[in-house]
């Protein structure tokens, strides 16, 4: 859910699409769909495919029994074999449960709930022979608008998991190589990452966000915890890609994507690409209030809609770049978050990519 920061200035918005449109320049179509698994089933095998299906559900969301339900008779009206369901726990969010259902031998893993269980469960499945399928029940869902699985239809997505195809996506990887100050954490586990990792005003806004307005709001309760960080200092990060001279910019936020699509249909990373092979940086700043932010938001809309601003001393700008591998350093130290997940006050970090390291159902 980080990856919604850059639209906490709604209000704003008018303004900051007729001052982004005085100079503009088309760019590519992003690429659609992704290229198939190479052992793609053909499409009249789907149609009757049945798979046994391990089902990994995060039983804390509102309506988990009446999506439960819905599910399971679904399965049982398609002709299903019986599937296994396994509800994940706050010790283990997804992941020993992904590895009870391949060792069980289903044919499929079906993360159901948000990102942070489509995370867990994805760890476990990275490298596995069999697919990974989304039921989106989370605020976010971003993977699943990425790819175009239905994000308000439950039963939508299980035809996507039983009628789709498979395909090879990259994972990122994130080692935390130096810790701030405070909020240390015990883990020094890699994080893996299949949206974005953020730090500095993303990360603040995350972890300012308040879980019980999330549930009631949805994704309007990142705005509401942003807000309060409109004024956080900007930070100076050192930038490594590859190998790479470091560079160094002042920013509100420096994110490393795998996709880049938000909510609403506006786009953060418009060049990254689930199976491309590489990560995208993006270098977030601001300056002028909210001058700054509306004019920021005005590029997020934009790109979005295929084209980039040309105008010279913006005040609100993202700067992109890729690489396959990105080291960076905070002066100072700065709020991680990765996929929505907080993952503490970090110093320095290290992203790669594994590129096609999941098999991921699709339409």
């Amino acid at each position: 859910m980080s990856c919604l920061a850059w639209v906490i200035v709604a209000g704003a918005a008018a303004a900051a699409v007729v001052l982004a449109m005085l100079v503009l320049r088309r760019q590519p179509g992003r690429t659609w769909p992704l290229q198939p698994h190479p052992q793609v089933r053909p499409r009249e095998e789907l149609r009757v495919w049945t798979p046994r299906i391990g089902f990994v559900a995060n039983p804390s969301k509102h309506d988990a029994d009446d999506v439960r339900t819905r599910l399971l008779a679904q399965c049982e009206q398609r002709g299903l074999p019986q599937p296994l369901w396994l509800t994940t726990t706050v010790d283990d969010p997804g992941g020993g449960q992904a590895r009870q259902a391949l060792d069980a031998g289903v044919d499929v893993v079906v993360a159901v709930g948000g990102d942070g269980t489509v995370r867990a469960v994805a760890k476990t499945m990275v490298g596995a022979p069999v697919p990974m399928g989304l039921v989106p029940t989370g605020t976010g869902n971003i993977l699943a608008r990425n790819v175009d699985v239905p994000v308000t239809d439950v039963v939508g997505a299980l035809g996507v998991v039983i009628d789709g195809r498979d395909a090879d996506i990259d994972v990122g990887w994130l080692r935390v190589d130096r810790w701030g100050t405070h909020d240390h954490p015990d883990t020094h586990d890699d994080e893996l990452f299949l949206v974005i990792a953020g730090l500095g005003f993303d990360g603040s806004m995350v972890a300012a966000t308040d879980a019980n307005l999330k549930a009631r709001v949805g994704w309007v309760a990142y705005f509401l915890a942003g807000f309060r960080h409109l004024h956080e200092r900007r930070r100076q990060v050192q930038v490594t890609r590859d190998d790479g001279d470091p560079q160094t910019a002042k920013v509100r936020s420096a994110m490393v994507g795998n996709c880049g699509r938000l909510p609403g249909g506006m786009t953060l990373l418009p060049d990254a690409l689930l199976d491309d092979g590489w990560l995208d940086v993006a270098l977030i700043d601001t300056r002028g209030g909210l001058a700054g932010w509306a004019q920021l938001f005005g590029e997020v809309v934009l790109q979005g809609a295929g084209m980039r601003t040309v105008l010279p001393a913006k005040i609100g700008r993202i700067d992109h770049a890729r690489a396959r591998r990105i080291h960076l350093e905070v002066a100072g130290s700065a709020t991680l978050q990765v996929d929505g997940d907080i993952v503490g006050d970090v110093a320095a970090l290290t992203t790669w990519v594994a590129p096609h390291a999941l098999i991921l159902r699709v339409p």
